[in-house]
């Protein structure tokens, strides 16, 4: 396994377009999931890239920034025993030109959910991920379900702007309790970790009542509890991730949950009523 820290190395590191998988680090088995799909569509003689970087631009609030877990030889391990190729470890200051004036802004789907909490959120994401595209030139590029918003903005940005890059989904990974892995479930205390899996019971409980209105209000009574706050929670259109009105075309259900300061989200995928 390859590690390079500059676009220079990485230029001459690359022996064919790979297939790649963007992190911000701090890596569980919901990363290694995407690194093993990320071998089954390279095959056993392609080329499987990770970057690493944590993205300033792409977090609206500083402590957040400041508090995520950079564990960078752990994951360089983890890397080599998934059998990663290439990984890619830059620093913020050979990412971005300090008088760096053009961002990628997406105008539609970013507009509800994680868009309208974190002011900036998703410009910081187009940006870096095309600017990996670019740098890494690969062939597919594969992101979590968990991340829904990101992965349909991303999406969107390949559609619009031409990028020949395929993007594969995978499904969210779970810890046991039904808590969706994240690397920012390490910052929980022990008994915010005990609480954390009723996002995913609330969700669950909430997708067998039809009407939104009471689905909204079953999922936020089950998600309450003294030790959060909901930062959001939505039923939205799945492809256009509007606002539903009604289930007549799949939704989307999502919510983000503060723990303190540790934010996690989640989602569930839910099939149009007939």
């Amino acid at each position: 396994m390859r590690v390079v820290s500059s676009v220079c190395e990485l230029r001459s590191a690359l022996s064919s377009s790979p297939v790649l998988v963007p992190t911000m680090g701090a890596l569980h088995a919901g990363h290694l999931d995407l690194v093993q799909r990320a071998r089954s569509s390279a095959g056993p003689k392609g080329q499987v890239a990770v970057s690493i970087f944590v993205n300033p631009i792409q977090f609206d609030r500083p402590g957040d920034l400041q508090a995520y877990p950079r564990t960078l030889e752990s994951d360089l391990e983890k890397c080599r025993a998934a059998g990663v190729d290439l990984v890619f470890t830059p620093s913020a200051d050979s990412m971005y030109f300090p008088d760096r004036s053009v961002t990628v802004m997406e105008s539609s789907l970013s507009a509800t959910l994680c868009g309208a909490t974190r002011p900036g959120h998703f410009d910081g994401v187009c940006t870096v991920v095309l600017k990996l595209f670019h740098q890494f030139q690969p062939s597919a590029a594969v992101f979590g379900e968990k991340d829904y918003q990101q992965l349909a903005i991303i999406r969107r940005m390949v559609r619009d702007l031409d990028v020949p890059v395929e993007i594969i989904a995978a499904p969210t990974v779970r810890e046991i309790d039904g808590l969706a892995m994240s690397s920012r479930n390490a910052r929980l205390s022990e008994t915010q970790r005990a609480d954390a899996p009723r996002i995913r019971r609330a969700l669950l409980a909430a997708a067998e009542t039809t009407e939104p209105t009471l689905l909204l209000a079953t999922a936020r009574a089950a998600i309450e509890s003294p030790l959060n706050r909901i930062d959001y929670l939505e039923l939205v259109d799945a492809e256009t991730l509007l606002p539903a009105s009604d289930r007549s075309r799949p939704t989307l259900l999502a919510t983000a949950v503060f723990y303190g300061e540790v934010r996690l989200i989640d989602n569930l995928l839910l099939p149009a009523l007939g």
